[in-house]
């Protein structure tokens, strides 16, 4: 069973095992389907493909047979750089949006699109729809969608031309389809305090939640080490959300390194539910020690792990800590 006691959901940051859920897969993402399935995506250490899983409950995550389902071209576009898949399902299509580079240009980093027009993700074909046309012409990644109050929309990092030094900022647009946007492309974050702008100036994986009449848009901030931690805006449910002044910003991080139980930069998170339905789940990923030998990207224990997180008493989310690896089963 996924927690320790099934008729009693565990409280705010409480374990839920096995924990860490999935060695050497960054950037994870969870949907729940209404086939009664969580279907798993994440990036791959070895940067050239895009992979799934699926069960019926998350611990099952863990040990569920992964399917590549497509691979980096050769050459050409999409051949480097393989980055943070997300899965989601748009007028019952699929839909997988990744970041990807040229095989010869392989900093070129974009968002492209595959679609699947089968009810099944693990078959049919994924067809290339093509690159996420935007505004700038510039370093791109970590698109997610959801809708809200009819509209769909599409959060994404990307490099602002206009500002020296920054890696990249959280921007957001209404979409015409899947694969089209339509803008305005509205900024809503730049890297600005001290713990945004550690080894790199950084915004990037955005992922939504809608609770309690309001918009909360996670992030990750600094350089993909020890110092790598989540961001939180926030807006009214019945603002407009691409007007940046809707947004409010959090100025400390709501989730960092927990040196007390082991866990180090924890960061690229998406949400999902338990399978009760209600009891909120927080996904992510992060190292197990804090020393890095070389490049943090050439690196690949980053592993996928989750836990339950409560609410304040303001309707904001309290995350807690990252909690303590641990393959122990409670009884």
């Amino acid at each position: 069973m996924p927690f320790a006691d099934s008729n009693d959901p565990p409280a705010r940051g409480s374990r839920v095992h096995p924990h860490p859920l999935v060695l050497n897969r960054a950037d994870p993402q969870v949907h729940r389907h209404t086939d009664g399935f969580y279907y798993f995506t994440a990036t791959h250490p070895d940067y050239d493909r895009i992979v799934l899983r699926r069960s019926r409950t998350l611990s099952g995550l863990a040990t569920a047979a992964e399917s590549v389902v497509w691979r980096a071209h050769p050459t050409g576009d999409m051949g480097a750089h393989i980055w943070a898949p997300e899965l989601h399902r748009v007028d019952d299509t699929w839909y997988l949006y990744f970041a990807a580079a040229p095989a010869e240009d392989e900093w070129a980093i974009r968002v492209w699109v595959l679609e699947n027009t089968h009810p099944d993700p693990f078959r049919g074909t994924w067809t290339e729809k093509g690159r996420i046309e935007t505004a700038w012409d510039t370093f791109s990644l970590d698109a997610t969608t959801f809708v809200h109050r009819g509209t769909q929309y599409l959060a994404w990092a990307q490099q602002d031309p206009s500002r020296d030094g920054h890696n990249t900022a959280i921007l957001l647009s209404a979409m015409a389809n899947p694969w089209t946007l339509t803008g305005p492309q509205a900024l809503l974050s730049s890297p600005e305090y001290d713990w945004e702008c550690v080894g790199h100036k950084v915004n990037e994986g955005p992922y939504v939640l809608q609770r309690h009449d309001r918009v909360f848009l996670t992030y990750s901030a600094s350089a993909t080490d020890h110092h790598y931690c989540l961001g939180l805006l926030t807006a009214d449910a019945g603002s407009d959300l691409l007007d940046p002044a809707a947004w409010t910003k959090s100025p400390v991080p709501v989730f960092a390194t927990s040196e007390a139980n082991g866990v180090y930069g924890p960061g690229h998170n998406s949400f999902t539910v338990a399978e009760d339905g209600e009891t909120d789940v927080l996904l992510y990923h992060a190292r197990p020690y804090k020393e890095i030998d070389g490049d943090p990207l050439n690196d690949p224990n980053r592993h996928t792990r989750f836990q339950t997180f409560g609410w304040n008493p303001d309707g904001t989310p309290e995350f807690g800590v990252p909690v303590a690896d641990t393959v122990k089963e409670s009884a």
